[in-house]
């Protein structure tokens, strides 16, 4: 049982589940800010509140875009410790004979992950992506299989993936709504940004075999703000694009698919950002590393738990709208000792004119055990005396 809890205002957690209930409306046609694409979505990237859809359910090829998931896994790869960025990554047969965008790896050739990753994310490498999917799925079909579980933990539910780099096969598709999603995840990584960000690099620099890499996503170069994520291209999927872009605080998706030329997706992805901008602003209420809460845990060892922010919380606002309107509200779940790392304690959930528009899960950032008998009976004189 929990009691006499604190809450401090301020927080975050090791661990959070965003649940938006506010969908922002788009123009008066729904279909203007995209009107060639097959399929749109564009969210706010910290919250995933959604400002514009359409068709965002249906699926489709993604071409390239599929490349999100190896780098997501890539990167979650490296925070877990079981790459690092300097492992050297073997080139097989089956890798180097992959066709379309690719950086020419040669079998038997060895490349560091950052500059595996540095082809995948700059110049779409088909290549590449096949030698990562083999170092961490041993084979690129366990890769995929890799890629599958962790979409459907993502709830990607429109999702089915064959391989790691997109090139065409049957029954491999996803959908704006579910590259939207990935691509958010993708995102709690910042160290990608400073890879697809990147509008050109070598690779190979001073041997004699340097390749000069170009972003296939020319919108790095002209868009303010703009430093990523992926492009696609097959006959089947047409010109795709999932693209971020950060302005002050906000940051936010757009993800087109199924576009005529490269051309009308740029001019489109632009006009859905350029939207977002212009209607939208983001209030921050919790700073990294700032107390969301502190809770006083009955019978536990330690006796008090802090909840700290991970990364700065926001919420997605129209413009001249006034902050002091969003209301916090903590609701804690009924636990007992121990409790583990990573369980989930409570939910906070953001109210706007007595209606639920966001909620994220506060998490335990360590294990609580019990309590010995002495440290009790000690709480239970401080507590009668003081």
């Amino acid at each position: 049982m929990w009691k006499r809890f604190s809450i401090l205002f301020s927080v975050f957690f090791l661990a959070i589940s965003c649940i938006p209930t506010l969908v922002f409306a788009g123009p008066d046609d729904s279909s203007d800010l995209a009107p060639n694409a097959r399929s749109a979505v564009l969210l706010d990237a910290d919250t995933g509140s959604v400002i514009f859809e359409k068709n965002g359910h249906d699926k489709l090829p993604p071409a390239s875009i599929t490349k999100v998931m190896t780098m997501l896994l890539i990167m979650e790869a490296i925070e877990s410790g079981q790459l690092k960025w300097s492992d050297q990554v073997s080139v097989s047969e089956n890798a180097a004979s992959k066709g379309g965008s690719q950086i020419f790896l040669e079998p038997g050739e060895q490349m560091s992950v950052r500059d595996m990753l540095k082809g995948i994310a700059i110049g779409s490498a088909n290549d590449a992506s096949a030698a990562m999917a083999e170092k961490l799925g041993g084979t690129e079909q366990r890769f995929a299989q890799m890629m599958n579980a962790r979409a459907k933990e993502l709830g990607m539910n429109d999702t089915k993936f064959q391989n790691s780099n997109g090139l065409p096969v049957p029954d491999h598709y996803t959908s704006a709504h579910d590259i939207a999603l990935m691509s958010r995840e993708l995102l709690k990584h910042p160290e990608i940004t400073k890879f697809t960000g990147l509008y050109q690099d070598y690779l190979r620099q001073g041997s004699k075999k340097p390749f000069w890499l170009v972003n296939t996503n020319k919108l790095v170069r002209f868009y303010p703000g703009l430093d990523g994520l992926k492009t696609g291209f097959t006959n089947e999927a047409r010109f795709c694009l999932t693209a971020t872009a950060k302005r002050e605080n906000f940051r936010v998706i757009a993800v087109v698919m199924g576009e005529p030329d490269t051309k009308i997706r740029n001019a489109e992805v632009s006009q859905m950002l350029d939207y977002a901008f212009a209607q939208f602003t983001n209030r921050v209420f919790y700073k990294q590393g700032d107390i969301i809460a502190k809770l006083r845990v009955e019978k536990g060892d330690p006796e008090y738990i802090v909840i700290r922010a991970h990364h700065p919380i926001s919420m997605m606002m129209k413009k001249g709208e006034n902050p002091n309107g969003i209301r916090k509200v903590i609701k804690w779940r009924t636990l007992e000792v121990p409790i583990k790392k990573g369980q989930v304690l409570g939910t906070m959930e953001f109210h706007k004119e007595g209606r639920k528009i966001a909620s994220l899960e506060l998490v335990s950032s360590k294990e609580i055990g019990r309590a010995g008998f002495w440290s009790s009976v000690k709480r239970v004189l401080e507590d009668t005396l003081f």
